[in-house]
C-alpha cells in the first residue's frame, strides 16, 4: 500500500516505510485520495477543480465546477464536497449523478 502526502501542494507518493517513489500534480493542491485498487488519484487543487490523475502521475482529466473543496473516491464514483456544503457524485468520466 501507498501513502499520499502533500508538501508545498505537491503530492507525493511514498511507500509505507517512507520512501519517496514519486511526485505528481501542479503544485496546488489542497487534498489528494486514492482509489481502491491505487491507480488513480484524486487530487482537490486551491483552485476549487479535481484532477483525476493515474499513479504514474499523468492527467486523465479536470472534474468539477470550480468550487470544490474535498474529493474521496467512493468506490469507482468521485464523491465532491462544494464550498457550498453540499456532495456531488460524479463518475469516474466526470458526468454528475447527483448532488446530495
Amino acid at each position: 500500500m501507498n501513502i499520499l502526502k502533500i508538501v508545498n501542494g505537491k503530492v507525493e507518493i511514498r511507500k509505507d516505510n517512507g520512501s519517496l517513489i514519486r511526485n505528481i500534480g501542479n503544485g496546488d493542491a489542497i487534498n489528494a485520495d486514492f482509489n481502491s485498487d491505487q491507480s488513480m488519484v484524486a487530487i482537490t487543487t486551491v483552485k476549487g477543480k479535481v484532477e483525476i490523475r493515474k499513479e504514474n502521475g499523468s492527467l486523465i482529466r479536470t472534474i468539477g465546477n470550480g468550487d470544490a473543496t474535498n474529493a474521496r473516491w467512493h468506490g469507482s464514483d468521485i464523491a465532491l464536497t462544494t464550498s457550498k456544503g453540499k456532495t456531488e457524485i460524479r463518475k469516474e468520466n466526470g458526468s454528475l449523478i447527483r448532488t446530495i
